[in-house]
């Protein structure tokens, strides 16, 4: 039956990509913008609600997303040493 679906192409992928909101902090670099994504978690003893900021690098191709913007981005193979992201949309503007 695996590989019939194989076959056919409808097979989906085994672990789906890890999908990401964040806010670009950085577009110095040419391709790539750096984006800050807040994660809430709670704390494993007291129990409080914490934020925790996480930066990653963002593979964007035209260089359309600049700082402020929210954008959503995708998880992918890596594209260099720290590279792990690539920029799915951009979500909202900067004003």
């Amino acid at each position: 039956m695996a590989d019939e679906q194989r076959a056919e192409g409808t097979e989906e992928r085994a672990n789906a990509r890890k999908v990401r909101e964040g806010l670009v902090v950085s577009d110095a670099m040419d391709a790539t913008v750096v984006v800050a994504v807040v994660e809430r978690v709670r704390h494993p003893r007291y129990g409080k609600t914490v934020q925790r900021t996480k930066k990653l690098y963002v593979h964007d191709q035209e260089n359309t997303a600049k700082v402020g913007d929210r954008v959503r981005v995708v998880e992918t193979r890596p594209l260099s040493k720290l590279k792990r992201w690539r920029l799915a949309d951009v979500l909202e503007r900067a004003r």
